[in-house]
């Protein structure tokens, strides 16, 4: 479960983050639509503890961020829009050291590539060094160390910028799988669409604040899509209201 508290952040002079208030429960997904600088990655640093609240929580299965960040970490995943992994080791290597590295020494070689398999990588591309994999094969490794440390919340900034339509169906598609066994999804995305595939709630921010929550079984691609622009020309349009 994910919960911002009246989670607030300002830069100096500049609002990044005005009191949010979100829940995220398993088997739910928030996507966060948004221009640049809306504060979407502001509110995924926030829960990562990579930057601390002006005011307010974040909350991770219970774990306050702040003060137990190992404790709400152990639970975290988190898929930036670049995924780093050494590209002269196989995706199968890349998983094992990064399993090891958050403690998970006891995975045999064939949990790993299940946790791969699972993520949507086939055992002859995990066989592969990861200096020719493509942005949606590191991601897939990304998911399946996710899958390795057993998180059960997933933090995912701008992860389908730079896929082609059919990667971008499949990660979805992954992410989706993971909802439906009960994790609890936030992304940040300016994919319509594909927010409207995954999402059990979508929120619109604008200049730090959540000004739009929306059911994605509620209105149609087209009807999501005019919401946004009005909202970023600065009209709601008065469609949301239920809680993330």
């Amino acid at each position: 479960m994910l919960e911002a508290r009246e989670l607030t952040k300002s830069f100096g002079d500049v609002r990044a983050l005005q009191s949010l208030n979100v829940r995220i429960g398993a088997g739910e997904a928030l996507c966060l639509l948004g221009a640049n600088g809306a504060g979407k990655t502001t509110t995924i640093n926030l829960f990562l503890a990579f930057v601390e609240p002006t005011s307010g929580s974040a909350l991770v299965n219970g774990h306050d961020v702040q003060l137990d960040p190992i404790g709400s970490k152990r639970h975290l995943a988190y898929i930036p829009e670049q995924v780093a992994l050494y590209p002269s080791l196989t995706g199968l290597e890349n998983l094992e050291f990064l399993a090891e590295l958050s403690g998970h020494r006891d995975h045999r070689t064939d949990d790993l590539l299940g946790f791969l398999e699972r993520a949507g990588l086939d055992a002859p591309a995990a066989l592969r060094r990861v200096a020719g994999y493509s942005k949606g094969m590191r991601q897939k490794v990304a998911i399946a160390a996710a899958l390795a440390r057993r998180a059960s919340a997933f933090l995912l900034d701008e992860p389908l910028s730079g896929l082609d339509p059919a990667a971008a169906n499949e990660f979805t598609e992954v992410l989706a799988d993971l909802r439906r066994d009960g994790a609890a999804i936030l992304l940040a995305t300016h994919d319509i669409f594909r927010a409207m595939e995954l999402g059990t709630t979508i929120g619109i921010m604008k200049s730090g604040e959540l000004v739009e929550r929306l059911d994605p079984g509620s209105v149609t691609g087209a009807e999501l899509e005019k919401i946004y622009l009005e909202s970023m020309r600065g009209g709601a349009a008065g469609a949301g209201g239920g809680p993330a």
